[in-house]
């Protein structure tokens, strides 16, 4: 007797539609599994065994082969526990053949019947159209994050139980249904705020500036003076996710296992901020079997970097490739996956090895130090952030200042930044460009239009400071963000001014 269901296997950040195959003959009685199943997909057979049991059905005592097709694809996970069991039953005649055509079902069996949620729900939802599947078989923990998937009916289940009398017709479920667009609708409140920050007034303008333009950015300043209160604020003034960048940051969460039980879209955009003793895997993503890294779950965010020299340097250097491509690319023996990783870099440094260069406070390193432990970030890698900003320690009078006087909210910044959006989404339409940061040689000759003045001002600070030719293209996607943000259709002096100030470790 053999039964057919299909289910599905996560690769990378998408699925592919997976036909579970069950024969059940006469012979010794044996469970085996076969199709490149990883040791996660073996067990199964024992959760399957006394989850059927449990559930109150007779576990057929025969030969029993399972076969994951196509056999060419690693499998891995516990996601096949409940097409295997239902097979099994299909096999056994408690369920009818016919009634697991063109049904994917995907969950973990407990040992007792109830089903566990499973990783990578929403990229296995997703990619049911493409297949002409329109119906999922999903646990009740996971419905919030299915139900984000249009022209899918989500049958949401707490048991092996529940699912076999629905497919029997002895209950009647309606399909899950949740409007996902909603989600990005609804505002939720954050405990940070720029109003926080006292004082470091040019700092915040350079964060708005980096927000406004997609601009990655380095604040330099020794230990208290505010960089990491001001890099946690970011997210709260960059404009608020679209449906679509939330379905895309929901699926690298979902396939990390990250998505909290009963949620539905990721719709704040993502914070991550990685120690320093984290290895380039664990940054850029890959293992035996590639998974998404913090550049990945950073995607439509911010990826903080405190204390940026005391990470090793070849960690550092493999961010390199995803700052320029937006992309990460893992190369493996068996397969080759690519994850999205559209995200601003804001690091974090401090003057020095003692943290007091510039200070208040005596700085007790050499100058031949002081370059030592600059020069642990490359030259590449610095070129490739767009604003540069030095954080001075604050001053009695501003840590002391009156309480009544409250500095600039987020919202009132956030309002700014969408301005300035809204100008470069209507300057790129049609481009695959969302903002000024992702500009290419093209669109920066085209757009970054110099007025007379600012032409003569950006020729002399390149003779002056030396600035490179990567440099040269920073300063003006910065200089078109600044004047964006002051709406004005060309560069003025002023803005040029403003940019070549946000290069402060080229000087």
């Amino acid at each position: 007797m053999i039964s057919f269901i299909h289910s599905a296997s996560v690769q990378g950040i998408d699925a592919c539609l997976i036909d579970v195959e069950i024969d059940i003959s006469s012979g010794m009685p044996n469970f085996s599994i076969v199709g490149l199943p990883d040791t996660s997909v073996k067990e199964a057979k024992d959760r399957v065994f006394s989850a059927v049991r449990n559930s109150g059905f007779d576990f057929p005592t025969k030969k029993i082969t399972v076969n994951l097709a196509p056999a060419d694809i690693k499998k891995e996970g516990s996601t096949f526990d409940l097409p295997i069991a239902l097979g099994i039953l299909a096999c056994g005649k408690v369920l009818e053949r016919n009634s697991l055509k063109d049904i994917c079902a995907v969950g973990e069996l407990s040992l007792d019947g109830k089903l566990r949620p499973v990783k990578g729900i929403l990229p296995i939802v997703l990619s049911l159209h493409k297949f002409g599947i329109t119906k999922i078989i999903v646990p009740e923990k996971n419905k919030n994050e299915a139900c984000v998937a249009a022209n899918i009916d989500i049958y949401p289940f707490k048991s092996l139980e529940e699912v076999t009398k629905f497919l029997k017709n002895e209950i009647k479920v309606e399909p899950y249904r949740k409007e996902a667009s909603e989600e990005t609708k609804t505002v939720k409140f954050s405990s940070v705020d720029f109003s926080d920050i006292k004082g470091q007034f040019f700092a915040k303008r350079a964060a708005e500036v980096a927000c406004a333009g997609g601009h990655n950015m380095i604040m330099v300043g020794p230990p208290g003076s505010g960089k990491t209160m001001i890099a946690k604020r970011i997210p709260t003034i960059l404009p608020t996710m679209s449906i679509d960048e939330a379905i895309e940051t929901t699926k690298i969460w979902s396939v990390s296992g990250l998505i909290k039980a009963g949620e539905s879209l990721i719709t704040e955009r993502p914070f991550r901020s990685p120690h320093h003793t984290t290895s380039s895997v664990a940054l850029i993503g890959g293992g035996s079997h590639p998974k998404p890294g913090e550049v990945s779950l950073a995607h439509n965010g911010v990826l903080f970097l405190d204390e940026l020299p005391e990470f090793k340097r070849d960690v550092l250097e493999v961010l390199r490739q995803p700052l320029e491509d937006k992309i990460v690319t893992v190369s493996r023996a068996k397969s080759t996956l690519s994850f999205p990783a559209s995200f601003m870099l804001i690091a974090s440094m401090n003057p020095c090895q003692c943290g007091n260069y510039g200070s208040a406070k005596e700085c007790t390193c050499s100058p031949y130090q002081i370059k030592k432990y600059r020069a642990k970030i490359s030259g590449p890698l610095m070129d490739r952030i767009d604003i540069q900003v030095e954080v001075p320690a604050l001053k009695i009078e501003e840590i002391t200042q009156n309480k009544n006087v409250i500095s600039e909210p987020s919202a009132a910044i956030k309002e700014r930044v969408i301005k300035a959006r809204n100008i470069q989404y209507e300057r790129f339409k049609g481009k695959n460009i969302y903002c000024n940061a992702q500009m290419g040689p093209r669109e920066i000759k085209k757009y970054c239009i110099l007025e007379e003045k600012a032409e003569l001002m950006l020729k002399n600070a390149i003779e002056k400071l030396g600035f490179s030719a990567r440099a040269y293209d920073r300063i003006l996607k910065v200089a078109r963000t600044v004047a964006d943000l002051a709406a004005s259709p060309t560069i003025s002096d002023v803005h040029v001014a403003e940019a070549i100030k946000y290069r402060n470790l080229d000087k």
